[in-house]
């Protein structure tokens, strides 16, 4: 019993992390910030967190809850439901904020995200192949295997965060990833979205 209500505690901290996050920005999260609203000192919260990283990582974790396979069933993801996330992302500038910067920063030799992103991007690029392989089959229009553009596509979802976070403004990223969408198909769209081709051919339907 003691064991659930830790846990169910630990939820509580990173809920209020996240809120925390999307009012005041990664730099602002404090830890006293975070310990103040769930009602505990902050060396009370550093029961259920060591450190801020600690803490981050967890945030990072719920995020992908919501918005990976972790939450969903992989096989409900398609390329429009992952143009709807990215909408989605757009509105929660923080939670983006607080991922993109720990990314950059987990590239460092021990830094306590690395190994989380390590493993998140291998699982979400198994993830891409496959909802890339529900859309084209074998093989994308301009030749491309999906395992071969998984990493393409990862890479276009990540790095529109930093170029919208950097200037906003000027990036407009749900637009830029629609964009990068109608490349893959070749022939102006994914296969079963504006062609009127069946899902998984990669072909206009010609009957």
């Amino acid at each position: 019993m003691a064991r659930s209500r830790s846990e169910e505690r630990k939820a509580e901290i990173v809920r209020a992390a996240l809120e925390v996050i999307a009012e005041r920005g990664y730099r602002g999260a404090s830890l006293g910030a975070v310990a103040e609203r769930v009602g505990l000192t902050q060396q009370g919260l550093l029961h259920y967190f060591p450190t801020k990283e600690a803490l981050l990582v967890a945030v990072l974790e719920e995020r992908d809850r919501w918005d990976t396979s972790g939450g969903r069933d992989r096989e409900r993801w398609r390329l429009d439901l992952m143009e709807s996330l990215v909408e989605y992302n757009a509105m929660r500038p923080g939670i983006v904020q607080t991922f993109s910067a720990l990314l950059g920063e987990s590239v460092t030799e021990d830094h306590p995200a690395r190994t989380f992103f390590t493993e998140r991007y291998t699982q979400v690029r198994e993830n891409m192949a496959d909802v890339l392989r529900a859309e084209f089959g074998d093989e994308l229009p301009g030749g491309l295997s999906p395992e071969r553009a998984a990493p393409l596509l990862t890479a276009v979802m990540d790095g529109l965060q930093f170029q919208w976070l950097l200037d906003p403004g000027a990036v407009d990223m749900p637009a830029a990833f629609r964009d990068f969408l109608r490349l893959l198909g070749a022939d102006g769209a994914p296969a079963g979205h504006e062609t009127g081709g069946q899902p998984g051919n990669g072909r206009k339907n010609e009957d």
